[in-house]
């Protein structure tokens, strides 16, 4: 008896142990690692903003439980391609010429967003369904409830997977500009968001919501959207391009280079990244492209986001890109620390800023990074500045080290 009574007892062990390890042992590439397996260890201290960060995770997690998942199916406009499978939206900056009687082609107002791309419901669909996907996953990770995994792998296959509603592997007919032209290789950006979808994937691949079957679909797709990127010639186009947009073209490439094992890609791809900000950066840390925007300080930060990406996708590969530097010392921590005193509001910003910057949105995760990264003593007290109940309750205190 004593024997069968020890070996259940080490079964039952076992069996904890190989959940513990599965959970313990996910595959990110946007996020940070190691953040994520320390946060959840601090949890169970049930104290603390990262626990209110973790309430209010799942408080979003559960009202999700009941949503339906979004798809390209629910444009009213069919592509040029007529495949509503096709991916397809509008450039936001475009809008009717009021000296030509219909309107077209579309003329340019930098920095203002066209009201009609909201007729165009792929870009938010796909905005959701990676807010939403991310969300889930990560209530899945910190919870271990299933029920979390359970409705990210609904999204995750009515995005990829199901035949009736998934999206063809392009962005043929992106950012298409009126009277212009039916898509263009500028609209590669929105595709960026997909970084936290592979993330979210990585979170619950170990659960009994998503099978092997499920990760080879999802891959596959992948695999053929990472070709359509580096063959197209939208893909080509925004490959060329020069500012912010080359930058977060590489880092989907290397994220879903990495995501697919392309190891060979992966490489290349990190190679051409250090190459486009030893191009692009100044020797004060600032990226001149960007500062040439009517939205000078959005475009600052939002060309350093991608760069602390690569980072924790460099974490992936056993390169420390957080504290690179180039021959000419161009660095991530130089771009970074000339940024946070005007995202703080310790400086006046010194370029155009024709609209409130987004503090939460792109401010508060350069920040948190600083903090931990680069020992930034008030980018913390900045955060909590913002909006001091949405930073108790941010998904930063989950996925970064600030708490």
């Amino acid at each position: 008896m004593n024997v069968k009574k020890y070996s259940w007892v080490f079964l039952m062990a076992l069996f904890f142990s190989m959940k513990t390890n599965a959970q313990s042992d996910i595959r990110v590439f946007g996020k940070d690692k190691n953040a994520l397996i320390t946060n959840k260890q601090k949890l169970k201290d049930k104290k603390g903003d990262i626990y209110t960060a973790y309430l209010s995770l799942l408080s979003k997690a559960d009202k999700l439980l009941s949503k339906p998942p979004h798809s390209v199916m629910e444009k009213k406009q069919m592509p040029p391609s007529k495949d509503i499978h096709d991916y397809m939206s509008i450039a936001i900056y475009y809008w009717p010429d009021p000296s030509k009687p219909n309107g077209l082609p579309y003329m340019r107002k930098d920095g203002e967003i066209n009201p009609e791309v909201a007729d165009f419901k792929d870009k938010a669909n796909m905005m959701n369904f990676a807010d939403d996907v991310q969300i889930l996953s990560l209530a899945y990770y910190f919870s271990d409830d299933k029920k979390y995994a359970d409705k990210a792998a609904e999204y995750l296959k009515t995005w990829f997977i199901d035949t009736a509603t998934k999206m063809n592997p392009n962005l043929n007919y992106a950012q298409a500009i009126k009277g212009l032209n039916d898509g263009r290789g500028i609209g590669i950006i929105e595709s960026r968001i997909l970084i936290n979808v592979v993330d979210a994937i990585g979170l619950i691949q170990n659960s009994p919501s998503w099978s092997k079957a499920d990760q080879k679909s999802v891959e596959t797709w992948f695999t053929d959207f990472l070709s359509w990127l580096t063959t197209s010639k939208n893909g080509i186009d925004e490959m060329k391009t020069k500012n912010n947009h080359g930058i977060w073209y590489d880092t989907q490439k290397l994220c879903f280079a990495l995501f697919t094992n392309h190891k060979e890609i992966a490489q290349q791809t990190y190679n051409s990244l250090l190459d486009r900000v030893e191009k692009q950066m100044d020797t004060s840390g600032f990226f001149p492209l960007e500062l040439e925007r009517t939205i000078g300080l959005h475009y600052s930060a939002f060309i350093i986001e991608p760069l602390m990406l690569i980072a924790n996708m460099a974490d992936a590969m056993n390169i420390d890109y957080w504290n690179y530097s180039s021959a000419s010392g161009k660095t991530l921590k130089k771009a970074t620390v000339a940024l946070v005193p005007y995202i703080t509001k310790e400086k006046k910003w010194f370029t155009q800023q024709i609209k409130p910057f987004e503090d939460e949105e792109y401010g508060a995760p350069i920040l948190a990074y600083a903090y931990y990264k680069y020992n930034c003593k008030n980018c913390v007290e900045a955060i909590y500045s913002f909006n001091k109940k949405n930073a108790a309750e941010s998904i930063l205190h989950l996925t970064t080290l600030i708490d």
